[in-house]
């Protein structure tokens, strides 16, 4: 089956491009981004959670998409989406925040199987393996 290996590209795209347009979305909503943030428990002032926010979903969403470094942008978005379920999502009477807490494991897990499994053929990292040149994976993660 020829198609399946497009598929891990079009898993990226399915999972980059909603960060991507969550990174925008905070771009354009600076003061209500800021304000939420300021609601949040998080240990960090609310220009720094706002920079590193939009640096992770844009910056990472990115190199995602197009496979470079996969496995690493892959485990710090798995990170960054259980830090964000549990900073801004851990309201469990409210079913929409409970919602969103789900998805961001359920997010955190597809990211663990691109850490686990890789980028696939059809991303920078295959091409820069096929070069002979360092590919993106961790430190030992085959």
């Amino acid at each position: 089956m020829r198609t399946a290996r497009y598929l891990p590209f079009v898993g990226r795209l399915l999972i980059g491009l909603p960060f991507m347009m969550s990174g925008v979305s905070k771009i354009v909503g600076y003061a209500g981004t800021i304000a939420y943030i300021k609601s949040s428990p998080l240990p960090l002032p609310p220009s720094l959670g706002y920079a590193g926010a939009i640096a992770v979903e844009m910056g990472c969403g990115l190199l995602l998409i197009v496979g470079y470094r996969t496995r690493l942008v892959a485990a710090i978005f798995a990170l960054y989406s259980l830090v964000t379920a549990v900073f801004f999502h851990a309201h469990f009477s409210d079913p929409n925040q409970t919602f969103h807490f789900i998805k961001n494991l359920t997010m955190a897990g597809g990211l663990l199987q691109i850490v686990a499994f890789g980028a696939g053929a059809f991303s920078i990292d295959s091409r820069r393996l096929k070069d002979g040149l360092p590919g993106g994976a961790l430190v030992g993660v085959k």
